[in-house]
């Protein structure tokens, strides 16, 4: 008995609970992505955004390369690549490092997938790390070691990993996100030392962030309210309450350029789904209320009709005729009217989008390569304890998730009231952190619903598990560590 406790107290000297977190991830992840067979996510048609712009291209083959298998090798152009930037991204930051590190390394012919896996790998892990450190402060008691298992089971989940082997924009966001929150916790912790550095890295985070994706312009008004808890920060002087300020600006910007620079065939898109995969659904008599705002009945006919449809469709989106008789005659404002006059069918679109809310694992396409001897889109079941359980117990309401976001602002209210009057910084910050979040959980539904209908939900909807994530593992370490409310609590022990 005593040689264990002497072994655990060597074990708490030497490896923190940061430390134990990054390597259990560093090995997990390395399984998924580079340990055969190889795991990733196929394309569903949407890598070409990423890839032409930044010289990546595919290799003509018999073989379907979409939905079914992912794809490893693609090639790389040799010379000026024509392609103009399909969406604003920054996005195209990993991938360009990726194929400079596939010339270094590989080939300046060719482009394996992996590469850019590795690239994603390398920044995810000190994220870990920070998030983690963050969580468990300067603590090595045996619950700091369970958050910090608890870190990797949420966030080192193969749902989100599968990303990393792929052209889709969600490892950027995941990655920038595991900063944000990291870096506002430890600055709440009191991590003067670092200030610079850590308000640095929580900027450019969510400014990277903001930028990884259209779709994550209106995301700056939540990451804008998280970042009011940095005014709190004692000590902070005019010229260093301007630099705040100033990366305030920056993320409500980056928010500003992004939603600028959506193109006029995203855009196009966008408003034809919101029409046929939104104001169609869930009606019983959908030519009716079409009617009603002003539309002919007959555009009722293109009831679940995606914009670059896979089989015949009713009629051409890009034609001249829906042009001048459909999307010429709605919009934005068209919308929000119309959901205003059919409350209760909104609502249920609401709770389509939150029935799948925590199914994070892209289900419409293949997670393995096919020489790995899997069947066209089988999935990977490696690794997916807990996407599986949220994606089983989380309940799929959006009535539910409003409440749960009340839940918590409340709860975390208390202790920024606690702090404040005490003259403390912790709940202050943490509080907009969780507000900031919430907001996220709120708003990105309703947002994801009048933007593009129930069409890609599981994507669009990508930060509302992840901010939901980044609650529940505050929420548990907090507990653990008996500061809910009263943060200034500090105990000493291993328990």
């Amino acid at each position: 008995m005593v040689s264990i406790k002497n072994s655990w107290r060597v074990f708490q000297k030497h490896i923190s609970p940061a430390a134990v977190a990054t390597a259990l991830a560093a090995i997990i992840c390395a399984v998924i992505l580079f340990i055969p067979p190889i795991n990733g996510y196929a394309d569903n048609g949407d890598f070409y955004r990423a890839m032409l712009s930044n010289g990546i291209y595919r290799l003509p083959t018999k073989d379907n390369q979409y939905i079914g298998y992912v794809v490893t090798k693609f090639g790389i152009l040799k010379y000026f690549n024509e392609n103009n930037v399909a969406v604003f991204s920054s996005q195209a930051l990993f991938v360009k490092a990726a194929v400079i590190l596939n010339k270094l390394l590989y080939s300046h012919r060719y482009f394996d997938i992996r590469l850019l896996g590795i690239v994603y790998y390398v920044a995810f892990l000190p994220g870990i790390y920070l998030l983690t450190k963050a969580l468990t402060g300067t603590w090595r008691r045996i619950r700091s070691y369970v958050i910090a298992i608890l870190v990797v089971l949420i966030f080192a989940d193969a749902s989100f990993i599968l990303y990393f082997n792929s052209f889709f924009a969600e490892p950027g966001m995941l990655i920038s996100f595991l900063y944000v929150v990291g870096s506002l916790i430890l600055l709440a912790r009191g991590d003067y030392s670092k200030r610079w550095k850590l308000l640095l890295t929580y900027f450019i985070s969510v400014v990277v962030l903001i930028t990884s994706k259209q779709q994550n312009a209106p995301l700056a008004l939540s990451f804008g309210v998280m970042s009011v808890g940095l005014f709190f920060l004692p000590g902070l002087k005019k010229a260093k309450k301007l630099a705040v300020m100033g990366g305030v600006v920056a993320t409500l910007g980056a928010g500003v350029l992004t939603y600028s620079l959506i193109n006029k065939e995203f855009n196009d898109v966008n408003q034809y789904q919101s029409f046929s995969h939104g104001v169609l659904m869930e009606t019983g008599d959908p030519s009716k209320n079409i009617a009603k705002s002003g539309l002919s009945e007959q555009f009722a006919l293109m009831r679940e009709q995606n914009y670059y449809a896979k089989t015949f469709d009713t009629v051409d989106p890009s034609s001249h005729y829906v042009r001048k008789h459909l999307i010429e005659k709605y919009n934005f404002a068209w919308i929000i009217k119309y959901y205003a006059r059919n409350t209760d069918q909104f609502l249920r679109l609401l709770d389509v989008a939150s029935k799948d809310i925590m199914v994070t694992q892209v289900k419409a396409v293949g997670d393995y390569t096919k020489d790995s001897g899997k069947k066209a889109g089988q999935q990977s079941t490696f690794f997916t304890l807990y996407s599986s359980l949220m994606e089983a117990f989380f309940p799929g309401k959006y009535a539910f998730l409003c409440l749960l976001a009340i839940t918590f602002v409340a709860v975390y209210a208390v202790s920024a009231y606690i702090d404040f009057v005490a003259g403390r910084l912790f709940g202050v910050v943490r509080f907009f952190l969780v507000l900031g979040l919430m907001t996220i959980c709120v708003f990105v539904p309703i947002v994801s619903i009048i933007g593009d209908g129930d069409a890609d939900l599981a994507k669009h909807l990508f930060m509302v598990p992840l901010s939901l994530d980044f609650t529940f593992i505050m929420f548990i370490s907090d507990i653990l560590n008996h500061q809910l409310w009263l943060t200034e609590q500090e105990e000493d022990g291993d328990a």
